[in-house]
């Protein structure tokens, strides 16, 4: 079973796509490019369509999501851990 779903390689988050993803759940996740699933345990509850961390980041660390930055990491998220409005902010403004 799928948990998470990662565009590419070097994203540094996934998106849940199953309700239920709780904290210690082991969890699948499928890298569409190039094709191949990861697994990790998540360290928090998370919503289906909220993001997880795949590696740890500090304050001041891009997120990288479909190769593209969406945003500036503002307090330390370790990996498998909700990634959401908390911890991260855009930097458009």
């Amino acid at each position: 079973m799928i948990h998470f779903v990662v565009h590419e390689d070097g994203d540094s988050v996934g998106t849940v796509v199953v309700e239920g993803v709780t904290a210690g759940s082991p969890l699948n996740g499928w890298v569409m490019e190039p094709d191949h699933v990861i697994e990790m345990r998540t360290v928090s509850d998370i919503p289906i369509g909220h993001k997880i961390a795949l590696k740890d980041l500090q304050p001041g660390d891009t997120v990288i999501k479909y190769g593209v930055d969406i945003g500036k990491v503002v307090a330390p998220i370790k990996a498998g851990e909700h990634l959401h409005v908390h911890n991260v902010k855009t930097k458009r403004w």
